[in-house]
């Protein structure tokens, strides 16, 4: 940036997480002439929680980042460490992605990245207020400073608005520990109207791996044949993979815990915002689950150049000593040194129903809003709000309308429909089932399914989309010849005996041999080389999931819009006041817990529910059928 006391931007982005980084690296591929600004440069997408990217719901959504141009899965790709296909047990509309990363090579890469990407500009300063004429946000103003004008403003501010970390009776500013909060801005966005709300977050201990006993530790490799998040060609799968380690909590180390509670900021009401439900600390597990005698934790490797492990389960925010006391109770922990102790932070937040599905606000024009600043947690629901925010403020600088994806269409449509439409009253985290088209929206297929919208957007090149196409050519061609091209007993059978699947007693074609539950495609590989022998090597493994994902599970598909189509049919249908949900165990623990206490009074209301999924709902109306 050429410095002075007025600059002008396109689009200027405040904050260098990953929510910041992803909308600077779109909104400069737009086109717009962009701005970075952040605290460090030196902490450009640090992975301040866990060192792993993907995982349940999570997964998916960094593969539809990537089909849409983003960065992520291609850093993650180069950072991996270990790669798990998780729920492969399961359908396919459950199969998440996860990589555990080398953090500080992840972080080196996407500032390697955004430097060397044209129309993107990187400053180190901090934004303390905003510029706002006539509810149109113009600008923003420097710590030291500097007046830099924009035609839009992203803001990505993470956890540092008024953030405050606890350990114990100990509490002080910061954004991250070592770093400061960001105290002046919040302050200034409510003057203009902006309401703000309080949220917590927290970390677990690193621990010095040459103090841990692996040798009483469950190990956990990685996929024996591991796979990739970016569907181009330009990553290749990990070659060496490093393992993580399982271990467990029992009685003594809750016991330990337990004495730290008279000072633990959570317990004391000292900390207000509400933490995440499905990451919850420590000392939440043992009060929660009271009957459990012992919790899983996981230990991950933060790097392959450093002795620092992740512990994986092991939030807390209790007294310093306790945590420590409490951790060498813990079977190959006996003599761990910690690097880093764990902590709650508490942050403000806006609450989102203020935006439009652009992630604009509503209150102020030109100014949009993505990742943890609008109540969510998780490094992937940061990274594709910041590449829909960044896509959309470049979008409007030039005129066009905005980029917006349906429910039907993303994972990250489902996000932000849930942001807007249903309150975030505790921090906001992907799940499969917040998915009512989840069968559709597998990782998998996001490339087919958004990849050429990406292309229309000028997000990707021409030979992404190429791959795709060739892609789906493939995979229609291999449908296509399984279900005309038959298999006699003589050469399926030794495979079946060997299945334990019953055996043919006259010709079947390949594509109904597939339906078998212990038949997968792979196993009939000579027979489809054959009908194919000239399917190219790079989209191969490609081709033949989705063959078989579109041959097992074509009723499942079918299924599922019947289910849509019957829950927008009972849209109104009414729930007596006095319903009694926690008597329906088929209702998820979290919607037995919102619906007795928010009580809705027809369906639709219901299914607006934070935390109350398509599968609750369907639940319902078939209660209340029964009842009517």
């Amino acid at each position: 940036m050429n410095v002075s006391r007025e600059t002008y931007y396109d689009v200027i982005v405040v904050g260098g997480g990953h929510a910041g980084a992803e909308a600077a690296a779109a909104s400069a591929r737009l086109g717009a002439q962009t701005l970075l600004v952040t605290q460090s440069l030196d902490t450009i997408c640090q992975m301040s929680c866990n060192p792993a990217m993907g995982g349940v719901a999570k997964g998916q959504i960094v593969r539809e980042i990537d089909a849409l141009g983003g960065l992520s899965a291609l850093i993650t790709d180069a950072a991996t460490l270990q790669f798990r296909m998780l729920n492969s047990s399961k359908g396919p509309a459950m199969w998440s992605p996860r990589a555990q990363c080398d953090k500080t090579l992840f972080s080196q890469l996407w500032r390697q990245r955004l430097e060397n990407t044209p129309n993107l500009h990187l400053w180190q300063d901090e934004a303390v207020d905003l510029i706002i004429s006539n509810n149109v946000c113009e600008g923003i103003t420097t710590r030291i400073g500097l007046s830099i004008y924009a035609k839009a403003i992203v803001l990505t501010t993470g956890t540092f608005l008024g953030g405050t970390i606890y350990i114990g009776d100990t509490s002080f500013s910061g954004g991250r520990l070592g770093e400061k909060a960001s105290n002046q801005l919040p302050e200034n966005l409510r003057t203009c109207g902006l309401a703000t709300a309080r949220l917590k977050t927290g970390t677990p201990v690193r621990i010095d791996g040459r103090t841990i006993d692996f040798s009483k530790l469950q190990p956990q490799p990685g996929d024996s044949n591991p796979s990739k998040f970016s569907f181009s060609d330009t990553t290749k799968p990990v070659a060496e993979q490093l393992p993580c380690y399982i271990a467990y909590t029992n009685l003594s180390t809750h016991e330990i815990l337990k004495t730290g509670f008279d000072h633990s900021p959570l317990y004391t009401g000292r900390i207000s915002g509400t933490g995440p439900r499905y990451c919850p600390s420590i000392e939440d597990k043992i009060v929660r689950f009271s009957t459990k005698d012992r919790h899983q934790l996981f230990l991950e490797p933060e790097g392959r150049h450093t002795n620092s492990y992740y512990l994986n389960g092991f939030s807390s925010s209790l007294p310093l000593d306790i945590q420590i006391s409490a951790l060498h109770t813990i079977s190959g922990l006996e003599k761990a040194r910690i690097l880093k102790p764990g902590y709650a932070i508490e942050y403000d937040y806006f609450p989102p129903s203020k935006l439009s599905y652009s992630l604009e606000s509503t209150m102020v024009n030109n100014l949009f809003l993505a990742g943890q600043i609008n109540g969510t947690t998780g490094y992937e629901e940061a990274a594709c709000q910041g590449l829909m925010a960044g896509i959309n403020a470049a979008l409007k600088v030039a005129g066009k309308p905005p980029f917006v994806l349906s429910r039907n269409q993303a994972y990250i449509g489902v996000l932000i429909d849930d942001l807007i439409t249903k309150p975030v009253t505790e921090p906001y985290r992907m799940f499969t089932s917040r998915a009512e088209y989840r069968i559709l929206l597998r990782q998998d297929n996001a490339d087919i399914r958004l990849t050429p919208l990406a292309y229309q957007l000028g997000m990707v090149s021409a030979e992404r989309l190429q791959r795709v196409e060739h892609k789906q050519r493939y995979v229609a061609a291999l449908t296509a010849l399984l279900s005309s091209n038959s298999i006699g007993p003589a050469q399926a059978n030794p495979l079946l005996q060997s299945l334990n699947s019953s055996q043919l007693s006259q010709k079947t074609p390949l594509a109904t041999l597939i339906l078998r539950p212990e038949i997968n495609i792979n196993q009939l590989i000579l027979f489809i080389s054959d009908l194919m022998p000239d399917m190219p090597q790079n989209i191969k493994d490609e081709v033949l999931m989705a063959t078989e994902i579109q041959l097992k599970y074509a009723r499942y598909i079918e299924k599922e819009n019947d289910t849509a189509a019957r829950i927008l049919k009972f849209e109104n249908l009414a729930i007596p006041h006095n319903f009694d949900y926690q008597a329906l165990q088929s209702l998820s623990f979290e919607a037995r817990e919102k619906l007795s206490a928010l009580r809705p009074s027809t369906i639709g209301q219901a299914g607006r529910i934070s935390g109350v999924s398509p599968a609750d709902i369907a639940v319902l109306i078939i209660c209340l059928d029964r009842q009517a």
